[in-house]
């Protein structure tokens, strides 16, 4: 083993140490936590013994309506936070890298300050907002003849995105804006050279050539939402609260572990939300690979303006070009 190989392996071996103790155990404990369940003796008062259930926690876990019912609720959640969070954190990103903006750090951190006050602290606040005989924002509202029940069957997914959406905006535009700050300043110089205004430039440009952030800023967000639990744990909280203790599979494996007691259904269900975030995240990455037709066009005009196909293969020769001088003056 060479020098170099020798230096990676030593650079190598405290994370791989640490993904296995932190990642690669505590998941397969739950695979194998998710084999076996509880059983009680006789007419329960011979105590628990534990028994090899093979998939029958996986079979539970599936044949609840409560756990199906849990991924209906996070599907109706992305499909409302994940468009609402690109589309505003994108666009305070063009806002402040526009040539119209003023104090973009000041903006820059007041938009970013929810993003530090921690989920728990944040979801109890909403929740003090959210509650009708507390809340001022609700007096504000009834007074003013518009009633809405923040905590309601109807209201209560439209919260939980509001409490996300007051979390990660901020960070998710410093995310976008970092993005901006990295394009090159003469291409937006030759589109505004060529006649392009503000909009044609922010959405020709600047957004095409930010498209890997907002791919990695679409890939977190779909798996953080899979993990949805600090906010309507809180929400569970409040009084005539719609969030029932199952109301995400988190929330189903929170409360099949420490109000049942039962582990194995909980670790089961763990797993399936696991290979659930896991496939999510493989469909996101595969369409975010594709080649957009703008990208597949600009390639194919490159390629005709150069001369050349769009498969590698011999380079055409440039007529207009004489032909290279030999460093030491031999044809």
């Amino acid at each position: 083993m060479n020098a170099k190989a020798r230096a990676v392996t030593v650079l190598l071996t405290p994370f791989f140490a640490l993904f296995t103790v932190v990642m690669v155990v505590p998941v397969g404990y739950a695979v194998w936590l998710s084999l076996f369940t509880e059983q009680q003796s006789g007419l329960g008062f011979g105590g628990t013994h534990t028994v090899f259930s093979g998939l029958g926690n996986y079979a539970a876990a599936l044949g609840d309506h409560a756990f199906r019912d849990g991924f209906l609720v996070l599907l109706g959640y992305c499909a409302l936070y994940l468009p609402l969070l690109l589309a505003g954190a994108l666009t305070l990103a063009l806002l402040l890298d526009s040539a119209l903006a003023r104090a973009r750090r000041f903006f820059q951190l007041a938009l970013f300050l929810p993003h530090a006050v921690p989920g728990v602290i944040a979801a109890l606040i909403w929740v003090y907002l959210y509650t009708p005989q507390l809340s001022p924002v609700v007096a504000a509202m009834e007074s003013g003849g518009l009633g809405f029940d923040f905590l309601s069957p109807s209201g209560a997914l439209p919260s939980v995105v509001n409490i996300a959406l007051w979390e990660w905006l901020g960070y998710n535009m410093v995310i976008f804006y970092a993005a901006l700050q990295a394009v090159d300043r003469s291409v937006i110089e030759a589109a505004t050279v060529d006649g392009a205004g503000a909009w044609r430039i922010a959405t020709g440009v600047k957004i095409p050539l930010i498209r890997s952030s907002l791919v990695m800023v679409a890939l977190f967000t779909v798996i953080g939402s899979l993990q949805l639990f600090t906010e309507p744990l809180i929400l569970n909280q409040g009084a005539g609260s719609a969030v029932t203790s199952s109301w995400t599979p988190n929330m189903y494996a929170y409360t099949a572990a420490f109000a049942r007691n039962d582990y194995g259904l909980a670790a089961a269900s763990s797993v399936l939300l696991a290979l659930a975030a896991a496939l999510l995240s493989f469909a996101v990455t595969r369409l975010s690979d594709r080649p957009s037709r703008t990208d597949r066009s600009s390639r194919t005009d490159r390629s005709s303006r150069t001369g050349r196909s769009s498969r590698p293969g011999r380079r055409m020769p440039d007529a207009s070009r004489p032909p290279l001088a030999h460093p030491k003056g031999r044809p």
